[in-house]
């Protein structure tokens, strides 16, 4: 839980500054190695919260809803560079 007494880690604003970015991503060749960057630092968050002492459940559910976002995300370039006429 981010509070005054608990600020944001850098960790933990770049995992979600990278979401964004490939969630938002206008430039379908850009978005693949966005999505990567993306699961990379989520990832690398997480473990960071695996070693850590205390509740970190609110952000554990962020980190697993924003893995599937950009699941999905993927599954949707996948589907739509399959399609013979996909612009």
């Amino acid at each position: 839980m981010n509070t005054p007494s608990c600020p944001p880690s850098v960790s933990q604003i770049l995992w979600r500054d990278l979401y964004r970015t490939a969630l938002f991503e206008p430039d379908p060749h850009k978005l693949n190695v966005d999505i990567l960057r993306a699961e990379s630092a989520i990832v690398l968050r997480a473990r960071h919260l695996f070693g850590q002492p205390g509740d970190h459940i609110e952000e554990e559910h962020d980190l697993d809803d924003a893995l599937y976002a950009l699941q999905a995300l993927k599954n949707c370039v996948q589907s739509r560079t399959a399609l013979p006429n996909a612009a």
